[in-house]
């Protein structure tokens, strides 16, 4: 099992950056595939990009492709999501999560951590 805290959200005007964190507990984090996903009050959750284990792998949704750059660090149990070049349809609760399983193969993520608001102005 695996205990997830993300931190790094916050108000920022559009056009500019935040770094997202997520801490993870336990001895195997590196054994699990992480995600970034969003949610807006009143629509489904979005997913945003994900990483695979070594980190030598990233997938995006186009939506945030250029902008955003998914990575980890083993060693310290932690995943980032820089985001640049900010935008108000930006806005949404961030939350991390963790999954086992194949990288080709979507499936279910396991562990999701409480969220962070990333709030963007115009």
């Amino acid at each position: 099992q695996v205990q997830l805290v993300e931190s790094g959200g916050g108000l920022v005007q559009a056009g500019g950056s935040l770094r997202l964190s997520c801490a993870a507990s336990g001895r195997t984090f590196s054994s699990y595939i992480m995600g970034w996903f969003r949610q807006v009050p009143g629509k489904e959750r979005e997913f945003v990009a994900a990483v695979s284990w070594s980190g030598g792998s990233t997938r995006y949704a186009d939506s945030v492709k250029g902008r955003f750059t998914i990575s980890r660090d083993n060693a310290k149990n932690t995943m980032y999501l820089q985001m640049n070049s900010l935008k108000p349809e930006d806005t949404a609760v961030y939350c991390c999560a963790a999954r086992g399983g194949s990288w080709s193969q979507d499936s279910r993520y396991a562990y999701w951590g409480q969220g962070t608001q990333v709030t963007v102005s115009s």
